[in-house]
């Protein structure tokens, strides 16, 4: 494909590296140098030796790569890839919510602004954050933004209570107990994977919670050859491409990220082209922020 290849010829000139998350189109995953989940792709971040970070993903996670790299250029096809569950919150918000607990620690999902990592003790990821809870005493109080189900999830597997904000993420607000039962039946053979991002009656009605990465792993590892996956439908593409031997359905086709959808080939092309559009995070925020990822990737 000619913008392919253009886009390859561009990215070694420039001294790019492109990341693309699991949700990303299949053209945009085909031609990224790392595709992963969140923490994943964090990690890849802060690895990268390259000049400038293409970010194919929303715009929290190429402001997590620019806050890790503030010496490169950090690029995003589309400035408008946003995040309905990052706006569900802004630091007004949590700064009063921590007036009202002075002893908590604040653990932040990584699908949240800069502002509110810099507000935040910690970040986590779908895929650690029981496992950074579990490294706070047991009698700590915990507050958890924004995502509500991850933190019930969370909360629930460490038999704590979190204080939690109400938001959530409007494309697995999508999956319901019912078509859990529905793919049973239709799939009797199979193993159904959620995400924890999902809504306590599918999770609890799931046979796996597992973050994407997680999903991949749990996928390749098992010897089931059939499995229903409820999360947004991007995964497919890489479960597929990683398991040929194997048979993949989404448990709602219609459980899509309109905002992880909006970058494309010609919006990459354009990007590297135009070394548009930049993503950067002032001071002192960023170096809040900064703290926050970092305490994350060192308890991970």
């Amino acid at each position: 494909m000619q913008i392919a290849e253009e886009i390859l010829k561009l990215k070694c000139q420039k001294n790019a590296t492109i990341l693309a998350h699991n949700y990303q189109i299949d053209e945009i995953q085909d031609i990224a140098d790392f595709t992963g989940d969140s923490l994943e792709l964090a990690r890849k971040a802060s690895e990268v030796t390259a000049e400038v970070i293409v970010f194919c993903g929303v715009h929290f996670m190429a402001e997590t790569a620019a806050i890790l790299n503030p010496d490169k250029t950090v690029l995003i096809p589309d400035a408008g890839a946003g995040c309905p569950m990052a706006d569900m919150i802004n630091a007004d918000q949590l700064r009063d919510l921590k007036k009202q607990h002075p002893e908590a620690k604040v653990l932040c999902y990584v699908n949240s602004t800069a502002e509110i990592k810099a507000e935040s003790d910690c970040c986590v990821t779908s895929s650690n954050a029981i496992a950074i809870a579990a490294s706070y005493p047991a009698e700590q109080e915990i507050i958890f933004v924004p995502d509500r189900h991850l933190g019930a999830y969370t909360a629930e597997q460490l038999k704590r209570k979190f204080i939690l904000w109400p938001g959530f993420c409007p494309t697995h607000a999508r999956l319901m107990e019912e078509q859990i039962q529905g793919a049973r039946h239709r799939y009797p053979d199979s193993v159904v994977m959620v995400h924890p991002e999902s809504p306590k009656p599918v999770r609890d009605a799931a046979d796996q919670v597992l973050s994407t990465g997680g999903m991949c792993r749990f996928a390749r590892e098992s010897d089931r050859k059939m499995f229903v996956v409820g999360t947004e439908v991007g995964i497919l593409y890489r479960l597929k491409l990683e398991n040929p031997d194997k048979q993949f359905v989404p448990l709602h086709d219609r459980a899509i990220c309109p905002n992880m959808k909006k970058i494309t080939l010609e919006k990459l092309l354009w990007s590297l082209q135009e070394m548009r559009s930049v993503v950067q995070v002032p001071e002192p925020i960023a170096s809040r922020a900064r703290n926050s990822i970092q305490t994350m990737l060192a308890k991970s």
